[in-house]
């Protein structure tokens, strides 16, 4: 059966190279994605690729008259990826901010964020206060990581160690090998919900938007962008939102307010 969504379930290092560049690929349009990040970009039971950033990069496409191919790739090789021309595009719930837009470009925002604290149940550990000399787990080059470096000292945490997505870092949480893991809320509150066993114990303020991402200056992120505010007038993020989250966007957030494109200061 034929897909113009499609994943390459080998990481983007190798297959790079193989071939180089993102015009080795079959599709008009390559995005990188860190596949396993809930409910954002991952694979269902079928083995479909599906969340809520898939959904929204198929419809941007679908606009654009292109075809899309999903390249499962660490969150920390985005960027670099994407700086190349690897690849024609980002997504992994990725946080706009002043020292990224330095080097890459990005669409207007689509959602606004927090970082968060989850423990398992077991730990008596109730917030931040508690992880005093403790193993924090972070993402690799994530908000999560640069928050808990800046933080260390303040709460005495003890070694902050890094992964590269959700699950691994979640299976180290489940066997004890770190105390906390630090990370975006929206994912955390998914991925949780069914799991009695692991606890988000504190939201951490740090007012981030996510967006999708480019190489600098590529005239693909104003077309891009451009159907953004299209889908914004039209509903159709707020829609993604009650479908993934179960529960209506505000009014004053970036999933429903167009807002200018983000640029370096």
């Amino acid at each position: 059966m034929k897909r113009t969504n499609t994943l390459k379930t080998t990481l983007l290092a190798g297959v790079l190279a193989a071939f180089g560049t993102a015009g080795a690929f079959a599709a008009d349009l390559t995005v990188g994605a860190n596949i396993g990040n809930v409910p954002w970009e991952f694979e269902d039971a079928s083995g479909k690729v599906t969340g809520f950033e898939v959904d929204l990069v198929n419809e941007i496409a679908k606009r654009l008259g292109k075809t899309v191919e999903f390249v499962n790739t660490p969150f920390n090789g985005l960027f670099p990826a994407v700086q190349s021309g690897r690849i024609n595009m980002a997504v992994s719930s990725i946080t706009i901010t002043e020292k990224r837009l330095a080097s890459v470009s990005f669409a207007q925002p689509y959602y606004d964020s927090d970082q968060s604290l989850t423990v398992t149940a077991a730990s008596g550990i109730k917030g931040l206060k508690d992880m005093s000399e403790k193993v924090v787990g972070v993402d690799t080059g994530s908000t999560g990581d640069m928050w808990a470096d800046a933080h260390k000292a303040e709460y005495k945490l003890g070694d902050i160690r890094r992964f590269e997505g959700l699950q691994p870092a979640m299976l180290d949480l489940v066997a004890g090998r770190v105390d906390g893991y630090i990370s975006d809320i929206p994912a955390l509150l998914y991925y949780v919900k069914d799991k009695p066993e692991l606890k988000v114990v504190e939201r951490i303020p740090t007012g981030e938007k996510y967006s999708i991402m480019f190489n600098k200056g590529d005239p693909l992120a104003v077309e891009v962008n451009d159907v953004i505010t299209k889908l914004k007038g039209e509903g159709f993020i707020a829609k993604l939102h009650e479908t993934w989250f179960g529960a209506k966007a505000e009014e004053t957030t970036s999933t429903v307010a167009v807002l200018d494109m983000p640029k370096a200061k």
